[in-house]
């Protein structure tokens, strides 16, 4: 990975902003990173210490300045050229155990919460399944469901007590 000078190193212009060469510097250390990258691990550490120490020039601008004074003048107004570095490929990984037992604990919370939220229901004597009252027909479905007015029913008497009918009308 050795470069003519950082602004390759971190292929980016020489008149770029703070924000593209922070931009840049986090886009490579991610790709070159010992503990991210399939590469070995010698050729890692020394990726990420050149791009380590070409961020730290560059991005303090005193020492930026010092390092374009010293650059020739036909490299400092060049546009980077990307180099053709080994890049690892993109490998789709298999599962971690950690992270199959996190998705079982997932799936048993999911089960849980269902069997509960039903079980509880259940137990109350609520409805299941009822149609909403605004689709086609809900409201005839809906008065089905519904008990009708207890008009005639009489309430129960207390034990031992005579019940006499009510008559009302005229």
């Amino acid at each position: 990975m050795a470069a003519a000078n950082h602004y390759e190193l971190l292929q980016i212009a020489p008149d770029a902003s703070p924000q593209e060469l922070r931009q840049a510097f986090r886009r490579l250390s991610k790709r070159y990173h010992p503990d991210t990258t399939e590469l070995p691990a010698e050729q890692a550490e020394e990726a990420f210490r050149q791009l380590q120490q070409a961020y730290l020039i560059l991005s303090d601008p005193e020492r930026r300045q010092a390092y374009n004074s010293s650059l020739q003048p036909a490299t400092a107004l060049r546009r980077p050229v990307r180099l053709s570095v080994p890049q690892p490929a993109p490998v789709r990984r298999a599962l971690s155990g950690g992270e199959w037992f996190a998705l079982l604990l997932l799936g048993l919370a999911v089960v849980f919460s269902l069997v509960l939220g039903v079980g509880l229901a259940w137990a109350r004597g609520t409805e299941l399944l009822r149609e909403p009252s605004w689709w086609p027909g809900g409201e005839q479905t809906a008065q089905t469901l519904l008990p009708s007015p207890a008009a005639d029913v009489v309430p129960a008497a207390p034990s031992g007590a005579a019940v006499q009918p009510s008559v009302t009308g005229p």
